[in-house]
């Protein structure tokens, strides 16, 4: 095991360049009138993403806010840990370089439980017994239940890439910062049937996610007089040659049918090739945030694929340029760019729920996440307020166009 701690000290002079009468775009919810909230902005996010780590002035001398990232290096979550770890730390150090949060750098703690839940366990209570305001966990219930177990309600623990039901419950004080798998598969099907597809083919593996996705998927689309013509099994991972499955289909399918999988990227170029190879190529390709994750976007043979995931990375747009910051400070790709832009969420939504509350105190700061309402960071607005801890907020559905990710509707 290894530990990576990261104190971000910097401080930017740029408030002093704003005047009364043009306050910074904040980042945070506004309260209405009617509400008797107060608003209370946490980051001066523009700010910060245009914070140049190499001209940092004097450090903020407040105590440190500790955050404690508990990841999941293995093959299992590193597609999401490691990009969406490297982003939060740099946007805590562009927060910092601004000034910080209330005069106090951010000191962000990354762990990596090598993907065992004892291990997590004992960094878990590492972090909170050091005082971590809030938690930042892993995306699979394997090694998130035991982060969540761990904290005891004593510290908020954002899930940020994690779409497992299972890891949100307001009580234990466990967020999503995704939608859920219902939520995303729910909306690839309504897409679907609006475009006028009513007959699907699912391939299916048992148990979460990749056996999720597809049965919520098939739910939904015959609910609404869609029909699912077969389902087929696979190993993800594993499986490379759908030749067999292929001849299964092969008497049943259509041009224009559906096929809805959770499989990894390169296994559905695959999957294609073998139903091309036997004259099936015109179908729709449809999937959930699986395809982004794994490499969709580079992967071969992909082109035309739809694609539920998190946000969109417009040109000049928040995900966009916190990317960029980092590659340009490093000289590294940062990979999976809506990830990244969920765990700079998951670390923005504990510093507004500290700023909601105007305290530090895990407990404290975890029960003023539930009141959040509005929030808008990086991956579109969210509302946690009466969501028992599964934020409302929209799917963004996508298609890969000759190789470049085209936004076809933000759902819901």
């Amino acid at each position: 095991m290894w530990t990576v701690r990261v104190a971000l000290f910097c401080v930017a002079l740029i408030a002093a360049a704003c005047s009364a009468d043009e306050a910074p775009e904040t980042v945070g919810f506004t309260a209405s009138e009617e509400s008797g909230r107060r608003r209370t902005p946490a980051v001066d996010l523009d700010a910060a993403l245009d914070a140049d780590l190499g001209a940092c002035e004097p450090t903020p001398t407040g105590e440190p806010i500790l955050i404690g990232m508990v990841m999941d290096f293995t093959d299992t979550s590193a597609f999401a840990d490691i990009p969406g770890s490297q982003a939060a730390a740099h946007l805590g150090a562009l927060i910092t370089c601004a000034g910080g949060v209330d005069g106090s750098p951010l000191e962000v703690a990354i762990v990596d439980s090598e993907g065992d839940g004892a291990t997590a366990i004992v960094e878990t209570n590492d972090l909170v017994d050091r005082g971590a305001s809030f938690l930042i966990g892993p995306p699979f219930e394997e090694v998130g239940r035991p982060v969540l177990d761990a904290s005891a309600g004593r510290a908020a623990v954002f899930f940020a890439a994690s779409t497992e039901r299972g890891l949100a419950s307001a009580a234990e004080h466990g967020y999503l910062v995704t939608f859920d798998d219902r939520g995303q598969a729910t909306a690839a099907a309504e897409y679907a049937l609006e475009q006028g597809w009513t007959r699907a083919v699912t391939f299916t593996f048992p148990g979460p996610y990749f056996g999720t996705n597809p049965t919520v998927f098939s739910e939904a689309f015959e609910a609404d007089d869609g029909v699912i013509v077969a389902d087929q099994r696979y190993v993800p991972i594993d499986d490379t040659d759908f030749s067999a499955q292929a001849a299964a289909l092969d008497p049943v399918l259509r041009d224009g049918d559906v096929i809805y999988t959770a499989m990894l990227a390169f296994q559905l170029s695959a999957l294609r090739q073998d139903l091309a190879a036997l004259g099936h190529d015109d179908l729709v390709f449809m999937t959930p945030d699986v395809f982004e994750a794994t490499g969709g976007l580079a992967e071969p043979g992909l082109d035309g694929v739809i694609h539920t995931t998190h946000a969109f990375r417009d040109e000049g747009g928040r995900i966009d340029r916190l990317i960029e910051s980092y590659e340009q400070t490093t000289g590294e790709q940062l990979e999976s760019g809506t990830f990244a832009g969920l765990y700079a969420d998951s670390l923005l939504l504990g510093l507004q729920a500290m700023a909601d509350c105007g305290c530090r105190s895990g407990s404290d700061v975890a029960d003023a996440v539930n009141q959040i309402n509005g929030f808008d960071g990086f991956t579109g607005p969210m509302t946690f307020e009466g969501t028992d801890g599964l934020p409302a907020k929209a799917v963004s559905i996508h298609q890969r166009v000759d190789g470049v990710d085209t936004l076809l509707a933000d759902w819901g």
